[in-house]
């Protein structure tokens, strides 16, 4: 959807929604699922049942409490016995249910983070610079102005990714959904995922080199976008974040995970930082 990214950054997070809906017998239904990617207009949604492109389906954030109707644009994933992926769109430009501010993007400021106010806990996805990462990755928090507080406050990575499980009494239909994405795999469990998009430097062992942005990170790996073609289990040298003006260093990281990105040649890679 080449529109909806010149018009809101997306962020790969995980983020529990209830789905009410009419299948394709016309019977309704109610239905735990969660995103896989989310932007301000949209997301990416992994449910159980088949939905039908067009169809308009109420979905709850399981975590704002808010909610709204999106439009089903179509399957963005194969159907398999473990349930679909499906692209759906906001109706309402105006709404925003997932509790994150997503301001316009800005390609002059490329490194951008999920970040939160520690006072308020605003939420937003910000432009940030390499040294506001270093600090972020030290200390932990920044100085930053919040137009909510109407003063400088604490800022840090948000906390929001990890309150996006299922509650107490949620089931375990949803958790099982939740087991089934990539978010909630082995990488998860070890190593809390932080999105954020900073500039990465990819070389592999052939001579191919690219700058691109990562999607998120954490401190065992990261993921990232590309067109190029890599092969699960591919050994890569990783610097993220990539600085051309200053000493970098090299990560060897192997290829662990690739998903296509629909109706594009693009693909977004998980890789695994070598011990």
């Amino acid at each position: 959807m080449p529109e909806e990214r010149r018009r809101s950054d997306r962020v790969l997070l995980t983020v529990p929604l209830r789905v009410h809906g009419k299948g394709l017998d016309g019977a309704p239904f109610v239905e735990d699922a969660c995103t896989t990617v989310l932007n301000r207009h949209g997301a990416r949604i992994k449910v159980r049942r088949r939905l039908q492109g067009n169809d308009v389906i109420r979905v709850v954030n399981l975590t704002t409490k808010r909610e709204a109707d999106f439009r089903v644009v179509g399957l963005v994933g194969p159907v398999t016995e473990k349930g679909c992926e499906f692209g759906v769109k906001c109706v309402d430009s105006k709404k925003n249910i997932w509790g994150i501010n997503f301001p316009a993007p800005d390609d002059t400021v490329p490194s951008k983070a999920l970040l939160e106010c520690r006072t308020c806990h605003e939420a937003a996805f910000l432009p940030v610079s390499l040294v506001e990462v270093e600090v972020l990755e030290t200390s932990g928090l920044l100085s930053r102005s919040c137009p909510n507080c109407e003063t400088t406050t604490p800022w840090g990575y948000a906390e929001k990714q990890l309150a996006m499980g299922a509650t107490a009494g949620e089931g375990s239909a949803f958790k099982e959904a939740l087991a089934q994405t990539g978010a909630a795999g082995s990488e998860r469990r070890r190593h809390r995922r932080v999105p954020v998009r900073l500039p990465a430097l990819i070389r592999d062992y052939y001579g191919g080199v690219e700058i691109t942005m990562s999607e998120n990170i954490s401190k065992g790996g990261m993921c990232f976008a590309s067109e190029k073609t890599y092969l699960l289990g591919q050994g890569l040298l990783v610097t993220c974040p990539y600085n051309p003006q200053a000493s970098n260093i090299d990560i060897h990281a192997h290829i662990v995970r690739r998903q296509e990105v629909e109706g594009t040649n693009r693909k977004i890679y998980g890789v695994r930082y070598a011990k």
